[in-house]
């Protein structure tokens, strides 16, 4: 790894345990650029946190896309993330236009806008988390990946919707909610009682609506990744961490909205482990 690579993959440790244990995983030499796409992916979760306003989240968020198709108008070395990143682009000619489509996923983030059906959730899921699965997939082993896009699809979605679930409790304090306006309505339950504090029984029912749809993917994910070739095992292993998510988050309940549910860094050492050896 250069040094841009390790400033990535320092990041990821503290930014996003998860898949920084995936990268463990992986070959040495693709390492250095699986840590530069997910620290993309940090950097731009992040952005939100950095700055309130969505203009000017968006003009960061420009300046990253514009980086990834040459027209930045600052030089990429001004940011380790961003230099490895193109590294990544270059070596393992990665498609511009998957990044062009999480980031233009990616500025619902910014606004506090309804999600307005589970169409959308999942191509938003689908554009972000399914799109960096298929990313690595094709640092990993590009053959392999063209033709295991679909699993790499249903991954993303159940991982995806985990985290949102998850951050249910930051979302809510934002005044964020991901959850679709379909699925709300069909609960009963509006935007507005899900981000105030008076309705348990309505958290509940939302959080049980998001757990099935992540169940449900992640099913689909489960019964075919019997065939997922053992060179993209390392994209895939933060997904083995899904179903222990979603049993911490049922355990909570209602409670759900208000506490972010997390695995001990023991138990998720040994989950993705396990599923090293499995899938």
């Amino acid at each position: 790894m250069n040094q841009n690579e390790e400033h990535c993959l320092a990041l990821l440790r503290e930014a996003d345990r998860d898949r920084y244990l995936g990268v463990l995983y992986a070959p040495e030499d693709k390492r250095g650029a699986l840590a530069a796409l997910y620290a993309f992916n940090a950097e731009i979760a992040r952005i939100r946190d950095l700055i309130h306003e969505p203009l000017p989240a968006e003009v960061r968020l420009q300046w990253w896309r514009d980086l990834i198709n040459g027209e930045a108008r600052g030089s990429a070395d001004a940011s380790p993330v961003a230099a490895a990143l193109v590294d990544a682009i270059e070596k393992y000619d990665l498609p511009r236009v998957a990044f062009d489509n999480y980031c233009e996923a990616r500025i619902f983030d910014f606004y506090d806008d309804p999600m307005p059906a589970r169409n959308d959730l999942e191509g938003y899921c689908g554009e972000t988390a399914s799109i960096l699965i298929q990313l690595a997939s094709l640092v990993l082993d590009r053959d392999a990946a063209l033709s295991h896009a679909e699993i790499a699809g249903h991954a993303g979605v159940a991982q995806a919707v985990t985290g949102l679930i998850r951050l249910f409790p930051i979302h809510r304090r934002r005044g964020q909610l991901y959850a679709p306006a379909d699925m709300l309505q069909a609960l009963g339950v509006t935007r507005e009682v899900f981000l105030r504090n008076d309705d348990k029984a309505a958290h509940e029912r939302v959080v049980s609506a998001m757990l099935a749809l992540a169940r449900e993917h992640f099913a689909i994910f489960s019964k075919a990744r019997k065939d997922l070739p053992k060179s993209l095992v390392p994209a895939f292993l933060p997904v083995a961490l899904v179903p222990a998510y979603l049993k911490a988050i049922e355990r909570l309940g209602a409670k759900a909205v208000e506490e972010v549910a997390d695995l001990s860094p023991l138990r998720k050492q040994w989950l993705m482990l396990r599923a090293s050896f499995s899938y």
